[in-house]
């Protein structure tokens, strides 16, 4: 990915956006706190992307975003927005209404129950203009995995998935949505 930034600052490679999985691991982005690693069951990394403690494994769709912010006008506050709108966009395609939280990163779901639950994650770091780390979207990985962290050092508030919620898309059609949004917000 470093490589990649390198290339795009350089102007010898296009931006990029990989979509991927990982092995079940928990990162620790530049902002997390010993502390909030509560129970590490899990391989621990650390990745030097911005934000706190997050899990990664099977069922969980990462997003490395690798973009010129240069070229797109260098806000860096509109790129984080633009995020969190596409997994907003994303989330909409499957029935899902995914919302922002004033002092809260990532993306939300209002349970009926009155909870909110964290269903999409951001880190992200820039370099010289260049974006990588990105976005993680829970469709069905193992929640219980997330009990070794404090997810994104927040305490009050759960996660949760598309597969939590009742809905089981496969990857492809999750691809599919993250590809369409992203045109959208993007382009």
């Amino acid at each position: 990915m470093e490589a990649r930034v390198r290339e795009i600052r350089a102007g010898t490679a296009p931006e990029l956006v990989w979509l991927l999985e990982h092995p079940a691991l928990y990162t620790a982005g530049t902002s997390a706190r010993d502390g909030d690693l509560v129970d590490p069951v899990l391989p621990v990394h650390y990745a030097g992307r911005g934000g706190q403690w997050t899990y990664h494994g099977p069922g969980q769709r990462v997003a490395y975003v690798m973009l010129d912010l240069n070229r797109r006008g260098g806000d860096l506050r509109a790129f984080v927005r633009n995020l969190e709108e596409w997994l907003i966009r994303t989330l909409a395609r499957f029935g899902v209404a995914g919302e922002r939280r004033a002092g809260r990163v990532g993306i939300w779901i209002a349970e009926p129950s009155g909870a909110e639950n964290k269903i999409a994650a951001l880190g992200v770091r820039v370099r010289r203009g260049v974006s990588y780390h990105g976005v993680s979207l829970n469709v069905a990985p193992d929640l219980a995995h997330y009990r070794g962290i404090v997810p994104c050092g927040v305490r009050d508030h759960g996660v949760t998935s598309l597969a939590a919620l009742g809905i089981h898309p496969k990857m492809a059609a999750i691809d599919a949505a993250l590809k369409a949004g992203f045109a959208e917000v993007f382009s």
